[in-house]
């Protein structure tokens, strides 16, 4: 994973996490009332998003039950399923001259995808557990994990949205720009308190 596909991720307490700017955390919090869930947290990372509860990388927040209201900035990944027993994959490779970016070394767990963090939220919230969220992305409008974000408000900031590392510096790398998305009944709401941020667009009915 590029360093561009790192710069969204909120999750872990690990070297390579990047925290919310706080200004969109509290506007969620001023949307929702009070955040009850982060998904994909971690102990720093919630002194700013200030949810009631959170999961970090150790209580693999997929295989936690999710209800009421959830902010989320879920780690980016394509997703990549554990290495095999003498592993072939060329990322796993050490790394050369003509390749660099190889990783040169295996997992023996599962990388959860976008697809399964958007997935879990929306079945979430269609079951009825969740019964509103925040979540920020990457605007990558061409990819089949953004898909069914598109049923839903959103909140497109002007200029790229930067992120935090653990010791408060600004990562100011990002190369794509985000954009906010709201699940939940309250779209006017939503559109008044994210409009001091942002372009509202809300889906053709």
């Amino acid at each position: 994973m590029n360093n561009s596909q790192l710069i969204n991720q909120s999750v872990g307490e690990s070297g390579f996490d990047y925290y919310t700017p706080p200004e969109i955390s509290d506007l969620a919090r001023d949307l929702m009332g009070s955040i009850d869930l982060d998904p994909a947290s971690s102990s720093i990372a919630n002194q700013n998003v200030k949810a009631d509860k959170f999961f970090t990388i150790l209580d693999d927040g997929l295989k936690q039950e999710w209800s009421g209201r959830v902010f989320m900035n879920h780690p980016f990944h394509r997703g990549e399923k554990a290495c095999e027993p003498k592993c072939k994959k060329l990322m796993c490779k050490r790394p050369t001259k003509k390749s660099p970016n190889r990783r040169g070394h295996c997992i023996t767990e599962d990388i959860p995808s976008n697809n399964d963090w958007i997935n879990k939220l929306l079945d979430s919230y269609n079951s009825g557990k969740v019964t509103e969220a925040v979540i920020i992305t990457f605007a990558s409008t061409s990819e089949d994990w953004f898909w069914p974000l598109l049923d839903y408000p959103k909140c497109y900031p002007k200029g790229r949205v930067h992120y935090y590392k653990p010791n408060g510096e600004r990562k100011g790398s990002a190369t794509k720009g985000s954009v906010i998305t709201y699940i939940g009944p309250n779209v006017k709401r939503f559109a008044q308190t994210f409009s001091r941020f942002g372009k509202i667009h809300v889906p053709y009915q």
